[in-house]
């Protein structure tokens, strides 16, 4: 069997599809990247994933629909594996436009490619069809100045980018047990988060919401109490040297 990246998706909501790309030579134990698709009148991807593992996303999203009917692809902030093969998703899907921050549209997007981004500012919603999704601005949590996520409140999914980011090939597509934990060691162990003196604010901001929902970018998304989680997290980010 090829050690190569492969793919998998599964639906973890009505009409939400978690698309899984396992990395196993990555780094010791593997790595996955994650994306999300969100089937409605006005299908959206959130994350693209890397540049070159394009091919391998584009081929589990037309398992569920043509990747020309994609009209919006969103991430949280600009990286390679947030939206790296954003120039190829548009190439592909033409009545597709991205979405992302108003600050990453400013300092970023529009330069990076030539379809006029979606700037969101915070609390924003983008209509989707039957769903209205939010943007949840959240500078510098866990990096990036144009960093925000995305909430489906029907569903109460919160597409969450890199916080609880997990090790490993995420193989359980959906888990209900503790990813604290698995998400700390990670933390502690490449230390990417900011510091940011906002957060506190913003994940209490995030709380409020009470997603049950956390479409994590690495590793399995989880349902719970996903506002007792996000206060977890406060709490140890206090606790962290420069926190």
């Amino acid at each position: 069997m090829s050690n190569g990246p492969r793919g998998f998706i599964d639906e973890i909501a009505h009409d939400i599809y978690r698309i899984n790309i396992r990395v196993p030579d990555l780094m010791p134990g593997g790595f996955s990247f994650n994306q999300y698709l969100v089937v409605d009148e006005r299908p959206l991807l959130f994350h693209t994933g890397p540049r070159k593992l394009f091919a391998l996303v584009r081929a589990q999203i037309e398992a569920v629909l043509p990747l020309a009917a994609l009209r919006y692809v969103a991430f949280s902030h600009v990286e390679a594996d947030e939206c790296g093969a954003l120039p190829d998703f548009l190439a592909a899907a033409p009545g597709a436009r991205p979405v992302c921050s108003q600050i990453g549209a400013m300092v970023s997007v529009s330069d990076l490619v030539d379809v006029e981004p979606i700037g969101l500012v915070d609390g924003q919603t983008l209509d989707i069809g039957r769903r209205q999704l939010a943007w949840q601005s959240a500078p510098h949590l866990p990096h990036g100045w144009d960093c925000g996520y995305l909430f489906e409140p029907s569903s109460r999914t919160l597409f969450c980018g890199d916080l609880f980011t997990q090790p490993g090939l995420g193989e359980r597509a959906l888990v209900d047990d503790d990813i604290f934990e698995a998400s700390e060691a990670m933390r502690h162990g490449m230390d990417y988060y900011a510091h940011s003196r906002n957060a506190p604010t913003l994940l209490d901001k995030l709380a409020q919401l009470r997603p049950q929902l956390l479409a994590c970018m690495h590793g399995s998304a989880w349902a719970g109490d996903g506002a007792t989680l996000l206060r977890r997290l406060d709490a140890a980010l206090a606790r962290s040297p420069g926190g």
